[in-house]
């Protein structure tokens, strides 16, 4: 009887072993302290981004208010200077679809291009549209400001009278107003949930799931990286996903057409400085995924995973040099360029999404049917 006991306790024993084996290949990064981590992302990056964000979108609406009240070309000129600071502002938070974030689908309602023109000038001529319809993504956010402050047509004194002497000139005021306002509704919704309840719920919610917040952060941001930064501003417009089909008109800031290039190294700088643990407007530094990594000694070819990932950011920006400021510009001219920062960027979606989510032991959360 001793014996069978004896036997049945080292089963269980190493039942156990291999059960605690188990669960411990599922903590994401052993003994990291993830609450810290949350903390810093929460208080040092994702709120003071989204409160600079808020405050950029505060300006346009005022300089908005100023030009619809007094149509001319230096309002126009100062509405078309703050617009692209808060696109650029935008640029830092889209790394963070998280709470409120997520519910009102702020990337989809802020950041749709191309846009539908036709779709814009039909709720102009028709005084009536709700901007929370899904069919009204693409006729709202950034791309849309851009096209009535830039596109209407090439010369500035013509764009100034579709908002003076236009039959429609109080609708396109009303229209632009309007978009103005709802990326300040969304920005002030997203910055109040943060300051409210939701900071206290994401730094709690610090558990190993696919749902904890570490899981879903780490998500958002390669999901960006890879889906909003190369996908969207270099792969599409340079026909990488369409059969070398071109298409120059699908460029970010397509009607200003001369900021791609600026708003593609901001999305870049934004997603190391956050890999990094950069403080926002800081040169100090917190936990990061590059401390993450380090702390689990994550190493690729003999070398730190981190310092790869870093060196590859370098390598981006070099290549980057070569691009016109206009993408649309470069696609007809030499794409062969727009290709060779496509792939430069790439190699870090997969030092990402297969060295990086390995490392840490997270499963990617979103759907990639794009080939790559």
């Amino acid at each position: 009887m001793r014996k069978i006991l004896f036997i049945f306790s080292v089963i269980t024993l190493i039942l156990s072993c291999s059960s605690n084996d188990s669960d411990n290949n599922n903590i994401i990064g052993n003994n990291y302290d993830k609450t810290a981590l949350l903390k810093d992302w929460a208080d040092n990056i994702i709120i003071p981004s989204y409160t600079n964000y808020q405050t950029k979108v505060q300006v346009l609406v005022t300089d908005v208010n100023a030009f619809t009240s007094t149509p001319n070309e230096t309002n126009l000129q100062t509405v078309r200077n703050s617009w692209f600071e808060a696109y650029k502002a935008y640029q830092y938070v889209s790394l963070f679809n998280v709470g409120k974030s997520a519910t009102i689908n702020f990337k989809e309602c802020t950041n749709i291009y191309p846009i539908n023109t036709t779709g814009i000038e039909s709720n102009i001529s028709s005084g009536t549209y709700d901007f929370t319809l899904l069919s009204q993504y693409d006729r709202q956010g950034f791309p849309a400001v851009d096209y009535l402050i830039n596109g209407l047509d090439a010369s500035d004194a013509n764009i100034v009278g579709f908002y003076t002497s236009n039959p429609n000139a109080t609708k396109y005021k009303q229209y632009l107003t309007a978009l103005a306002n709802r990326l300040k509704t969304n920005a002030d919704l997203i910055v109040a949930d943060w300051n409210g309840g939701y900071r206290s719920t994401f730094i709690s919610n610090n558990g190993n799931s696919i749902t904890g917040s570490v899981s879903k952060t780490i998500n958002n941001f390669v999901q960006c990286y890879e889906k909003d930064i190369r996908y969207a501003k270099v792969g599409i417009p340079a026909g990488l996903f369409s059969s070398g089909t071109l298409y120059p008109e699908k460029v970010e800031g397509y009607y200003k057409n001369n900021i791609s290039k600026e708003l593609l190294n901001t999305a870049l700088q934004a997603s190391q400085d956050f890999f990094n643990g950069k403080h926002f407007n800081s040169t100090a530094t917190g936990k990061s995924l590059k401390s993450y990594l380090n702390f689990v000694n994550a190493v690729r070819d003999n070398q730190k995973l981190s310092d790869i990932v870093n060196a590859q950011y370098t390598t981006i920006y070099n290549t980057n040099n070569n691009l016109n400021n206009s993408f649309t510009t470069q696609v007809n001219s030499d794409n062969t360029k727009m290709i060779e920062s496509y792939q430069a960027i790439q190699k870090n979606v997969v030092y990402f999404k297969l060295d990086m989510m390995q490392a840490l032991n997270i499963t990617i959360d979103y759907v990639d049917n794009d080939g790559d």
